[in-house]
């Protein structure tokens, strides 16, 4: 297939393209510079330089790849993650899910794509309620921080606006927490600096369960998806979810660094806002069963126990 992957630069994009190459698909990679189109021609696609917040752009460049998949990887979150002020990190983010999905969604519209394979999240949108582990029927938080609802709202924008788009098939993929080469945390990265220069503490008892995935198992199952598998929702996450205050010491030894300071949660607060405090104490993980059985995605770290120890890159 020719498949146009839209944000193929990015972390997940890096290790999607070899990959779709490698099984003998045309990959046509998204950039919004020019500057990086020796990259994606590193990657082993053929450039399109587009900003996806430009319909004419993007309507230009998918036009010009007629591909018969496109695959939505768009976010703008690189840099530091500041939890106090999450809802500015996010600002060009929920553009992209929001306004970006609508201009990609149209242009494939244009030229009859097959399928729409779109990112989202399964880090902590799901309702803090029940038991710590989520399933893609359980429903969203319905009453999150104020701080992340801009976020949770482009992130409901986008995956409805996915799955209902009834002339193509569309399947959004909720991602966990992204580590190995090439994201925050790696040897190098920004969250992995924040971790070894102790900046990033378990809150309150640490009870916020995370779920994660490495970066390679992400593109592994975004493959699965675009190749097969019925449209809908899935958790692209590992077997292990597990809570702050297990994971996060443990990734700080992984990391050569000093084990995490511990505030309590009115401390936690004044540090990083009730946002920073609900994903340390409050935030449930997900269950990847539905992925695995539905689209056949075999992870090479089932856990991130293994993952902190040979995956970081």
């Amino acid at each position: 297939m020719k498949v146009f992957v839209a944000g193929a630069t990015g972390a997940l994009g890096r290790q999607l393209v070899p990959q779709l190459v490698a099984k003998g698909h045309e990959a046509v990679g998204m950039t919004r510079s020019a500057d990086k189109q020796d990259l994606v021609r590193g990657l082993g696609a053929r450039p399109a330089v587009a900003d996806a917040l430009d319909p004419d752009a993007v309507a230009q460049a998918v036009a010009q790849a007629e591909p018969d998949v496109i695959v939505h990887q768009l976010t703008a979150l690189s840099g530091d993650f500041d939890m106090r002020h999450i809802r500015e990190f996010f600002a060009v983010t929920n553009r992209l899910r929001t306004e970006g999905t609508d201009h990609l969604l149209a242009a494939g519209r244009a030229v009859g794509i097959q399928r729409f394979v779109a990112q989202s999240y399964a880090g902590w949108p799901a309702a803090r309620t029940g038991g710590p582990v989520k399933t893609e029927e359980d429903e969203l938080d319905p009453t999150p921080p104020d701080a992340m609802r801009d976020a949770l709202d482009a992130i409901r924008y986008l995956e409805t606006s996915v799955t209902g788009a009834t002339w193509t098939e569309g399947l959004v993929l909720r991602y966990g927490g992204f580590y190995g080469p090439g994201t925050g945390m790696s040897r190098g990265g920004d969250q992995a600096q924040l971790i070894e220069k102790r900046k990033w503490p378990v809150v309150g008892d640490g009870g916020g369960v995370w779920s994660f995935v490495q970066i390679e198992d992400a593109a592994t199952a975004t493959v699965e998806a675009i190749e097969h598998g019925s449209p809908g929702v899935y958790n692209v996450v590992d077997d292990d979810p597990a809570p702050v205050r297990e994971w996060l010491p443990a990734l700080a030894g992984a990391l050569g660094a000093r084990k995490p300071m511990r505030l309590p949660r009115w401390l936690g607060r004044i540090a990083a806002g009730e946002a920073g405090v609900v994903m340390m104490t409050e935030v449930r993980g997900a269950s990847n069963a539905k992925a695995k059985r539905e689209l056949g995605w075999e992870l090479r770290y089932p856990s991130w126990r293994q993952g902190f120890a040979e995956g970081l890159g």
